[in-house]
C-alpha cells in the first residue's frame, strides 16, 4: 500500500493549510465560536468556491469526485486551525448518506445544493439515552396515508440551528429504523442549542408529529440502520482526521513554547521532563498520523475497513487526549485559560472523543470481530 501523496495531494493539502491559517486564525475561531450562528458563512462560501464541499460527489452532482484521501486532508486541515464550520455534519455525513442511499431527485437536488454551498444539513441520530447503537433509535414514523408522522427528541444533532434540512432516523413499527428528510423550518419541530465543551454547534431537535412524505424516505424503509452504520464507519475516519490535525497543531505550538518560555533563565525545554513529554506526544502523534491514512487508502481501494476505523479511532481519542493533556502541562497553568490557544483543542479533544463513538464503543467493535 503506497501512503505517499501524489502531487496533487500535496498541492491541496499546502493549499487548504495556507488558506485556513491566512482566514481561520485561532483569534477568529473563539469570535465564531461565541456568535449565535457558530459558524462564519463568509468562510463556507469560500470552502464551496474552493470545491471543498463537493469533493467526495460525483461530478454529475457537482462535485470533482475526488478520492477520499482528498477528503481526509482537508478533514485533518480544519482539525488543525480548529475552523468552526458545518464541513463534518454536511460533506463527511449528511452527503456521504444522501450519496449512499438517496433516490435519483434527492442526489440532484440535494447535491448540487451542498456542492455549490447552497444547503446545511444535520444529522439527527442520537437520543436522550445517549446510545450508539440501533437499539437507541426510539423516535417513532407512523405511517399515514402518503405520510409519515414524526415524533421524539433528537439530541446533539450537530449544526441543525443553521441547516436547511436534517436526516432525522427514526423507527417504523415493524420495519425498523429508517431515514427522513425534515426541512429545518418545520412548523412542527424545535431547535436549540445544547452548551458543550468543544463549543459547537450541538442541537436539542425537538419533532411533535412532523409528518413528512414517503418521498422523503431515504432509501428504502428499514435500511436507515444499514446506511447509517456504512457512513458511521466513514466519518469515524473522518472525525479521527480531524483529530489527527488538532494534535499536530498542539505538538507545534508546544514546542515552539517550550522553546521560548524561560525558567530560572534558560528555555524550559532544556529540562529533561519536558523534552520526554515533548518526544512521546511525537510518537503519539505520528502514530495516529500513519494508521490514519493506511485507512484512507483501504476506503479508496474499496477494502472492506470497518475494524481499521473502530481501531483508529480508539487509537486517536486516546493519543489527542493525551498530546492535549501534556501540551497544558507544558504551558502551565495559562494552558487552561481561554486566553491561550492550547485550550482550545484541549476542549476539542475531549469533544472529539464522544464524536462517532467513544473509546468503550470501539474497543466493543474491536473485540467482536477477533473473538
Amino acid at each position: 500500500m503506497d501512503l505517499s501523496f501524489s502531487s496533487t495531494q500535496k498541492l491541496l493539502r499546502d493549499s487548504a493549510a495556507k488558506f485556513l491559517s491566512a482566514e481561520c486564525p485561532y483569534a477568529r475561531v473563539k469570535e465564531i465560536e461565541d456568535s449565535e450562528q457558530g459558524y462564519d458563512p463568509v468562510l463556507w462560501a469560500q470552502m464551496a468556491d474552493l470545491g471543498w464541499l463537493g469533493c467526495a460527489l460525483p461530478e454529475e452532482y457537482g462535485g470533482t469526485a475526488s478520492s477520499f484521501v482528498d477528503l481526509i486532508i482537508i478533514q485533518e486541515e480544519i482539525g488543525r486551525r480548529l475552523a468552526p464550520s458545518p464541513f463534518f455534519s454536511t460533506v463527511v455525513q449528511c452527503s456521504e448518506l444522501i450519496r449512499a442511499g438517496g433516490s435519483e431527485e434527492q442526489k440532484s437536488e440535494l447535491l448540487n445544493a451542498i456542492a455549490e454551498g447552497r444547503l446545511i444539513m444535520s444529522l439527527a441520530q442520537y437520543e436522550p439515552e445517549a446510545s450508539y447503537l440501533e437499539s437507541g433509535i426510539k423516535m417513532q414514523a407512523i405511517p399515514q396515508g402518503d405520510q409519515y408522522i414524526l415524533s421524539g427528541v433528537k439530541m446533539f444533532a450537530m449544526d441543525a440551528n443553521i441547516c436547511g434540512k436534517l436526516i432525522a432516523a427514526a423507527r417504523v413499527p415493524d420495519m425498523g429504523v429508517t431515514l427522513f428528510l425534515v426541512d429545518a423550518d418545520h412548523p412542527d419541530i424545535s431547535i436549540s442549542k445544547i452548551p458543550t465543551i468543544g463549543k459547537d454547534n450541538a442541537c436539542e431537535v425537538v419533532l411533535n408529529n412532523a409528518a413528512v412524505s414517503r418521498s422523503d424516505v431515504i432509501g428504502e424503509v428499514g435500511d436507515g440502520w444499514a446506511l447509517l452504520e456504512k457512513m458511521n464507519a466513514k466519518a469515524a475516519v473522518g472525525k479521527a482526521a480531524e483529530m489527527v490535525g488538532g494534535s499536530k497543531a498542539c505538538v507545534t505550538m508546544t514546542g515552539q513554547y517550550a522553546k521560548m518560555r524561560e525558567q530560572y533563565g534558560v528555555p524550559i525545554g532544556g529540562n529533561q521532563a519536558i523534552q520526554h513529554y515533548l518526544a512521546n506526544m511525537l510518537v503519539a502523534y505520528d502514530t495516529s498520523y500513519s494508521y490514519l491514512y493506511q485507512v484512507a487508502c483501504m476506503v479508496d481501494e474499496g477494502k472492506d475497513f470497518a475494524l481499521e476505523a473502530s481501531t483508529l479511532k480508539a487509537c486517536c481519542n486516546q493519543n489527542y487526549k493525551f498530546i492535549t493533556e501534556r501540551a497544558v502541562q507544558i504551558h502551565g497553568a495559562i494552558g487552561t485559560t481561554r486566553e491561550c490557544d492550547i485550550s482550545l483543542f484541549y476542549r476539542k479533544a475531549k469533544a472529539c472523543e464522544y464524536a462517532c463513538g467513544d473509546t468503550f464503543l470501539h474497543l466493543d467493535n474491536i473485540a467482536d470481530n477477533l473473538l
